[in-house]
C-alpha cells in the first residue's frame, strides 16, 4: 500500500504529510554528501545526524500509542508502521555512510563491529530493526498471529541499545543522549501507568510522570558522568537544579511531560486532535553539534 493511502485505500493528507516529514531530515543530511561527492567531512557529519534521527524517529514510534490514548486521535495508529519503517531506513543510511567512511572494506568493517563494543551494540540494534521492518507487513502479521505482538516488543530493548550506543559514541557531551534516555523513560512510564490502570487523561497521572521522568533523567546524567567520565558528577547534578539556557536534559524532559498535560486538556474538547496532528507532521531541526569520535 502506498504511504499516502489510508486503510480503506483512500488518499490521506495526514499520512502524506507524515511521509514527507519523515523524508525531510534524510534529504538535508544526505544533500551535502552528494554535493561534495562523498568527501570525508560531510560523510562524518551525516553519520552522526543519521544516527541521531534514527533514535528520534524510533522514540516517535514509541510515542504514538500513549499519544493516541491521551488525545484519542485514532488516526495516529495509521502512521505507526510508516514511522517504524522510517527508523529502519535511517539506521540503514547510518550504517551505509559508516561503510563508505571505511572505504567499503568489509573485513575492516566486520572487525570494527566485533572489536568496538559501541559498534557491536549499534549493529545488534540494526539487526533488531531489520527484523521488525521485515515483519511489519500485513501478511507477516497474519502468518505470525499472536507471536507478532510478542516479537515486536523487542522494540523496547532495541531502543535501549540505541540509547546506550548514543551515549558511548557521544563521549563527553552526552546532553542529547541523556535527553533521548529521559524521553524513553517517559514513554515507558506512560505504558506502566496504562498497565496499572491509571488514566493517561488524568492531570495527576501525567504530572507524576513528568516529575519522575525529569528526576530520572537527572539521575541518568549523574550516573553517566560519575561512572564513565572524569567530569565531576556533582557539578552536573547541581546544574540540573538551576534554570539555565540551554536547558539541561532533565528540564526538557519535565517540560515535555507538562506539554502532554496541555495537549490532553486541549484534547478534551477535540482541539488537541488537530493540534497533535500538526505536531506529529512537523519536523523540528536542531543545530548539529559535533561529537568526539
Amino acid at each position: 500500500m502506498y504511504p499516502w493511502l489510508d486503510p480503506s485505500g483512500r488518499f490521506s493528507v495526514f499520512k502524506l504529510t507524515v511521509f514527507v516529514a519523515l523524508l525531510i531530515p534524510g534529504a538535508f543530511l544526505l544533500w551535502p554528501v552528494i554535493l561534495e561527492g562523498g568527501a570525508t567531512i560531510p560523510v562524518k557529519e551525516a553519520i552522526l545526524q543519521s544516527g541521531d534521527w534514527t533514535i528520534r524517529i524510533l522514540l516517535i514510534t514509541l510515542l504514538i500509542t500513549p499519544l493516541r490514548r491521551i488525545t484519542r486521535f485514532s488516526k495516529l495508529v495509521q502512521v505507526r508502521r510508516q514511522v517504524g519503517v522510517a527508523a529502519f531506513c535511517y539506521v540503514i543510511i547510518h550504517f551505509a555512510l559508516y561503510a563508505i567512511s571505511q572505504n567499503l572494506d568489509v573485513v575492516r568493517i566486520a572487525s570494527e563491529i566485533v572489536l568496538r563494543i559501541y559498534l557491536t551494540i549499534g549493529f545488534v540494534a540494526l539487526l533488531g530493526l531489520a527484523v521488525l521492518a521485515a515483519t511489519s507487513t500485513k501478511s507477516a502479521m497474519r502468518k505470525l498471529g499472536a507471536k507478532w505482538t510478542k516479537l515486536h516488543k523487542i522494540v523496547y530493548p532495541i531502543a535501549i541499545l540505541g540509547v546506550v550506543h548514543f551515549f558511548m559514541q557521544s563521549k563527553i557531551d552526552v546532553s542529547e543522549a541523556t535527553l533521548m534516555a529521559g524521553l524513553f523513560v517517559t514513554l515507558m512510564l506512560y505504558r506502566f501507568a496504562h498497565w496499572r490502570g491509571w488514566s493517561l487523561r488524568s492531570v495527576t497521572t501525567l504530572l507524576g510522570i513528568a516529575i519522575v521522568a525529569g528526576l530520572s533523567t537527572a539521575g541518568i546524567e549523574y550516573a553517566w558522568y560519575a561512572l564513565a567520565t572524569g567530569v565531576p558528577a556533582d557539578r552536573v547534578a547541581s546544574a540540573n537544579l538551576e534554570w539555565m539556557w540551554p536547558m539541561r536534559p532533565a528540564w526538557n524532559v519535565f517540560l515535555s511531560g507538562i506539554g502532554m498535560i496541555i495537549v490532553c486538556q486541549f484534547g478534551r474538547d477535540g482541539v488537541g486532535r488537530v493540534l497533535i496532528g500538526n505536531v506529529m507532521t512537523s519536523v523540528r531541526f536542531k543545530p548539529q553539534h559535533s561529537r568526539a569520535e
